[in-house]
């Protein structure tokens, strides 16, 4: 960062005395709270994530110094505060895709110009852009979903978010700026598809396999130690077999020889 844009002394100094205010107004929350899910904590607790999180940048900044503090990210949504029995609910999808074969995806737009007779001389199916637009208003996102390899695309993250409303917009309200509005408090219900969660569940996997392996050779040396003790016994048996018989042929062939001599 250059020295221009460095923030200065007095803007550090500022950061650090609102982590001390917000860091107030958490506790007094915390202290006042009327349940385990009161919003005014919640917001509180926000509040001196913020806070920390622009104290901890503009130290960085001006004086190459972090803080000890970690913020944790939102994995969970703030506590519902809609309507217990909501009149009406939207639906809001997010789904991320890569263009992974831009020679593939643009070929099934051609397929699509082919099939209709009333597509516009100027080919869309030409560019990546042009191409999107074709299959995405050729087929429903679902479809798209089901079968992205076959458009040459590779899914990344989604999500999908149910949000409970007191009634129904009207028709064209909120079609300039869908996303605008939501309100994280009326969400009913959220659903979220990564491979974050793969990458936790094959580690997971991983060190049950390595607890199986460690449980497998404790099994086998038990096995080897008790190979060894039968090894060992039929060692015995077979000495003992071998010394008794022995000892029988010599008292077979020495008694009758002791016997005639005294005779």
């Amino acid at each position: 960062m250059s020295d221009a844009a460095q923030p200065t002394a007095a803007e550090v100094r500022a950061a650090a005395e609102a982590v001390k205010t917000a860091l107030d107004r958490h506790l007094a929350a915390v202290e006042r709270r009327s349940g385990e899910e009161d919003p005014a904590v919640y917001d509180a607790f926000n509040e001196l994530a913020a806070a920390a999180e622009a104290y901890d940048e503009l130290l960085y900044d001006r004086y190459d110094e972090v803080t000890p503090f970690e913020i944790p990210g939102e994995d969970t949504l703030p506590p519902y505060t809609g309507p217990e029995e909501p009149s009406a609910l939207s639906v809001l999808i997010r789904r991320d895709y890569a263009v992974a074969e831009p020679q593939r995806l643009m070929a099934q737009a051609r397929r699509v110009e082919a099939a209709d007779e009333e597509a516009p001389d100027v080919e869309a199916s030409g560019t990546v852009h042009g191409a999107l637009g074709l299959l995405f208003g050729e087929f429903e996102p679902d479809e798209i979903a089901s079968r992205h390899k076959e458009f040459g695309l590779e899914e990344g993250d989604s999500t999908l978010w149910v949000t409970a409303a007191d009634e129904s917009a009207d028709p064209g309200e909120w079609l300039q700026a869908p996303f605008e509005e939501v309100d994280p408090e009326r969400v009913v219900c959220r659903f979220d598809v990564s491979t974050v969660f793969d990458e936790e569940f094959d580690d997971d996997i991983e060190d049950d396999e390595d607890e199986e392996d460690i449980e497998d050779d404790e099994d086998r040396d038990d096995e080897d130690g008790d190979a060894d003790l039968t090894e060992l016994d039929g060692d015995l048996d077979t000495d003992l077999d071998t010394d008794l018989d022995t000892d029988l042929d010599e008292d077979e062939d020495g008694e009758p020889a002791r016997l005639e001599a005294d005779r």
